[in-house]
């Protein structure tokens, strides 16, 4: 029986994949729907069809970095006995995570963000969502330190949590501009080496 007018069978896991890896390397701006239809091997009704959007195929996308190529950070927050030791633990996955490819490196959901002024609302806020759903994890990081003593009740967990994302997004960067893994490394130190002295000055904010 003939095949005619059928359409082509493809992987949507493999086309998904594709969609990440060019996503990752030139960004969501600079990533042309020529450009995706050329590396998933689709046509643009088909990849419509699938994908339903260039934004939602962004996002589907960065979900499956999480999964992927981003996963190895974050599930291991709560496994050290100190806040001290999660943040320093975090840092050092994430120095090797970020350099673990010759191209792309870094993060996705940092490197590949758009520009927020004229930029696609739903993938400005779908990434704002989710950078701050780790700040929130680290927040509750340093709360459980605060409960469990390691650290002072008066400590200001939320300026600490957006100090520590600022490194890690700044690792990111230093990663795509081809900074060495030893050098990331020692970023995660220095933040180790303060660690005790910041604790002791970042003192929330008296009402």
């Amino acid at each position: 029986m003939s095949s005619r007018g059928r359409p082509r069978t493809f992987s949507r896991d493999d086309a998904l994949r594709s969609a990440m890896e060019i996503f990752w390397d030139k960004g969501f701006d600079n990533t042309s729907l020529a450009d995706l239809t050329r590396v998933m091997g689709l046509n643009p009704p088909s990849l419509y069809a699938a994908f339903g959007s260039k934004a939602k195929l962004f996002l589907e996308a960065v979900d499956l970095y999480g999964r992927t190529d981003g996963a190895g950070i974050w599930e291991f927050l709560d496994e050290a006995p100190t806040a001290k030791e999660a943040i320093h633990d975090l840092l050092k996955r994430s120095a090797k995570n970020f350099t673990q490819r010759d191209e792309p490196r870094g993060c996705m959901v940092v490197l590949s963000a758009p520009q927020m002024e004229g930029g696609d609302a739903a993938v400005c806020d779908g990434l704002k969502v989710r950078r701050l759903e780790k700040q929130g994890a680290l927040e509750r990081r340093l709360a459980r330190g605060v409960a469990e003593g390691d650290l002072p009740p008066t400590v200001d967990c939320e300026a600490i949590a957006a100090y520590v994302t600022s490194i890690q997004h700044g690792m990111s960067i230093h990663a795509r501009d081809g900074a060495p893994r030893h050098v990331l490394l020692a970023i995660a130190d220095c933040c180790a080496a303060g660690w005790d002295g910041m604790v002791a000055t970042m003192r929330k904010a008296q009402g």
